[in-house]
C-alpha cells in the first residue's frame, strides 16, 4: 500500500501528541513561478496477463504480423526514458484495465496457486508497482476470478484502482474508489493537480454474472461520469483526465441490453469538464481520436493504447495560467510501439519465479494424440479439434443431468472457433497445446432449448458468413468474418446436423436440422444445450440463450475440463469423439 509523506507522518504524530509545530527554519524567497507547464501522460490498456513478451502457448518469445512486442517489461523501458526526458514530476502514468486475465501466467496465479490465498504478490501488482504507475481502472476481466481475487489485487499495488461506476448492491454505494487527485510541482511552478476519474464497461453484469450478481452493480457509465466529473473538479482538479475501460460505438451483446458497452465517445460528448480520456476494452490501435463536447464546445482528447502493451499512449498537455488557476490549453496523444524498446531486465527479474513456474505447468504433458489435430480450418468445416471440445462439453452435461428430469432429453453442445494457430502435435499433447485451443476462462453450463430457438440461434450464428451467390465459390479469406464478426461468434453445434446455404440471405441459410440420429428437430422438441458462460449470460447478442432455464452450472472451467478428459483417458483420438455434422453450401452444392 502507499505510505504517506514524512512531513504526513510528522504532522499527524504532531497532532495526535498536541505538541505544536516547530517553526521552519528561514528559507530563501520562492523563485519565480512560470505561467507555462507541459504535463506527459502514457497510459496503457488491455494488458492481459502479459509482463514477459512471451508466447506461453509456443512456449517462444511472443511474434504476430506486426512484429510487435508486448508486455509490461518493455512498457518499462518505455516509461524509464519518457521519465528521464521530461522529469517525474511532470510526468503521470496510467492503466485502462483487463490485467488480470489473458495469459497462463494470470490464470496460474489466480487458480492454481491463487494469490488470494497464498499471500504471493500478484505478477501483474508487482511489475505495475516497479514501473510506477499511478492509477488503473479495473477493467470487465478484473472479476472473472472473483472478488477476493481482486481484492488482494487492489491491495498489492501502491497505487488506487478506480471504478466511480462499480456499486455496492447493498449500499448503493461505490465500491471501489471513484477518482484520486495526483498532484505534481515541477520546480518554479505552482503545483498542478490531475484528477483521474475510472469508468468500467457494464458488460460485467453480463459476462460475470455468477461472480458479481448481489454484490455488485454496474451504473450507466455517462451517468456515473455526469455525477463525478464534476466531484473531481470541486476536489481541486486543474486537469481531468478519465480512464473509460470502454470502447466506442457498437456492442458485442444485444444492443437492447443497457446499459451501453463502449460508452466513451458519448461521455466525451455529452459530459462536460473532461480534458482527455484513455479507451480500452475493444483491443484497437487507436492513439489520437477528437471528439467535441456538445456542451462547451471543446474538444475532448480520446487516446486508445494497442492491447497488450504493444504500445503506449503519450498524452502531451500543455497547461497556462488563467486568473490564477492552471487550464488546459492544447492536448496532442502519439503512440510509442514498445517493439522498439528493449525488456527491462529489472522487470523480467521481478517475476523471473513466477514465469519458470508458468513455464513448467504448461509445459505438463497430459496425453498423446493419434494424429494431428489443427484448428486452422475451423471456422469454415467441421474439424476433429472443436469435436473434442463439443465431446467433452456433451459428456460432462450429459453425465451431471443423469437420475435428474432433464436425463433424456438429447444433448446439444456449442464451441466456438477460438484460435486459427491451435494444434494438438501426434504424440505428446501438454497443457499450452489445450490452453491454446481454449483460450478464455469460461465455465461450462447448460440451458434448455426449443428446436425453433436452436434454428434461430445457429441462423443468428451464420451472418458470419458473406453471401456467395449461386454459381459462385466460396472464399475463406474473403467470405469469413462478415461485417467485422470475430471468430469467436461463430457457434458450432453438435448433437444436430445442418447445413448452412451461402447463398441464401442471413436468417434463411439453416437447413436440414436433424437430431444427430437423423430425426428432424421439432420446432417444439426441447433440448439441452451445453455453452459457455459468457454466451449464456448474452455475450454476442445471441436469441433466445440468455432467458433460457438453466440446468446446469457447477462453476467448472471448459479449460479444466478439456485437460482432465485428456489426462484420464491419456489419448486423443478422433474416432472417439469425431462426427462431421455440419456443412457448407452454395445453392445446394457443399463447399468442398
Amino acid at each position: 500500500m502507499k505510505t504517506r509523506t514524512t512531513a504526513a507522518v510528522t504532522a499527524a504524530l504532531l497532532a495526535a501528541s498536541g505538541a505544536a509545530a516547530l517553526p521552519a527554519a528561514a528559507a530563501p524567497p520562492p523563485p519565480k513561478v512560470s505561467d507555462t507547464l507541459d504535463l506527459t501522460m502514457l497510459a496503457t490498456t488491455d494488458l492481459h496477463g502479459r509482463v514477459a513478451s512471451w508466447d506461453y502457448f509456443r512456449d517462444a518469445p511472443y511474434s504476430d504480423a506486426a512484429g510487435d512486442r508486448v508486455g509490461l517489461a518493455s512498457v518499462a523501458s518505455v516509461v524509464d526514458e519518457v521519465r528521464a526526458e521530461v522529469g517525474d514530476d511532470r510526468l503521470l502514468v496510467v492503466d485502462n484495465g483487463d490485467a488480470l486475465q489473458g495469459t497462463p501466467l494470470s490464470y496460474y496465479y489466480a487458480v492454481q496457486e491463487p494469490v488470494d490465498e497464498t499471500g504471493e504478490v500478484h505478477p501483474m501488482a508487482a511489475a505495475y508497482d516497479a514501473i510506477g504507475y499511478d492509477a488503473q481502472v479495473v477493467g470487465n476481466h478484473e472479476f472473472n476470478y472473483g472478488l477476493d481475487l481482486l481484492d488482494a489485487y487492489t491491495e498489492d499495488v501502491d497505487f488506487p484502482v478506480l471504478g466511480a461506476n462499480v456499486l455496492d448492491a447493498a449500499t448503493g454505494e461505490p465500491a471501489l474508489t471513484p477518482y484520486t487527485l495526483v498532484r505534481k510541482h515541477a520546480k518554479g511552478h505552482k503545483p498542478v493537480t490531475v484528477g483521474v476519474l475510472g469508468l468500467t464497461t457494464p458488460g460485467s453484469a453480463i459476462w460475470d454474472k455468477a461472480t458479481v450478481e448481489g454484490r455488485l452493480e454496474f451504473q450507466d457509465m455517462a451517468e456515473a461520469a455526469r455525477t463525478w466529473v464534476p466531484r473531481v473538479r470541486a476536489a481541486g482538479a486543474d486537469v481531468v483526465v478519465v480512464l473509460s475501460h470502454s470502447g466506442t460505438g457498437a456492442s458485442s451483446y444485444d444492443e437492447s441490453v443497457a446499459p451501453p458497452e463502449n460508452a466513451s465517445d458519448e461521455i466525451a460528448r455529452t459530459v462536460p469538464g473532461i480534458d482527455v480520456m484513455v479507451v480500452g476494452h475493444t483491443h484497437l490501435d487507436r492513439p489520437s481520436q477528437v471528439v467535441t463536447n456538445e456542451v462547451t464546445g471543446e474538444d475532448v482528447l480520446l487516446t486508445q493504447p494497442y492491447r497488450f502493451g504493444s504500445t503506449v499512449s503519450r498524452v502531451d498537455l500543455s497547461l497556462a495560467k488563467v486568473r490564477g488557476r492552471w487550464t488546459v490549453e492544447s492536448t496532442s496523444a502519439t503512440a510509442i510501439r514498445t517493439k522498439d524498446y528493449p525488456e527491462s531486465q529489472e522487470i523480467l527479474d521481478l517475476v523471473g519465479e513466477q514465469h519458470r513456474t508458468t513455464v513448467d505447468y504448461v509445459n505438463q504433458v497430459v496425453a498423446t494424440s493419434a494424429q494431428e489435430l489443427s484448428a486452422a480450418t475451423s471456422r469454415y468445416e467441421d474439424t476433429p479439434i472443436i469435436d473434442f471440445i463439443q465431446q467433452v462439453q456433451t459428456d460432462t452435461v450429459d453425465a451431471a443431468l443423469d437420475g435428474t428430469a432433464y436425463a433424456d432429453l438429447p444433448v446439444l453442445s456449442v464451441a466456438a472457433p477460438f484460435s486459427r494457430t491451435a494444434v494438438f502435435p501426434a504424440g505428446d499433447v501438454s497443457v499450452k497445446d489445450i490452453a491454446g485451443l481454449y483460450v478464455y476462462d469460461n465455465t461450462l453450463q447448460a440451458v434448455t432449448m426449443t428446436g425453433a430457438q436452436v434454428k434461430d440461434y445457429l441462423e443468428y450464428s451464420n451472418k458470419y458468413f458473406a453471401t456467395v451467390p449461386a454459381g459462385g465459390t466460396f472464399d475463406p479469406a474473403r467470405d469469413t468474418g462478415a461485417g467485422g464478426t470475430p471468430d469467436y461468434n461463430l457457434d458450432l453445434l453438435s448433437g444436430v446436423r445442418y447445413e448452412v446455404d451461402l447463398s441464401q440471405p442471413v436468417g434463411s441459410r439453416v437447413e436440414n436440422l436433424t437430431l444427430a440420429d437423423g430425426t428432424p428437430l421439432a420446432d417444439d422438441a426441447e433440448v439441452v444445450v451445453a455453452v459457455n458462460n459468457y454466451r449464456r449470460s448474452g455475450g454476442g447478442g445471441f436469441p433466445h440463450v440468455a432467458s433460457a432455464p438453466v440446468v446446469y452450472d457447477e462453476q467448472q472451467e471448459i479449460r479444466q475440463l478439456l485437460i482432465d478428459w485428456a489426462q484420464e483417458r491419456g489419448a486423443i483420438d478422433p474416432a472417439d469423439f469425431w462426427d462431421e455434422s455440419w456443412w457448407l453450401t452454395v445453392d445446394g452444392e457443399r463447399v468442398s
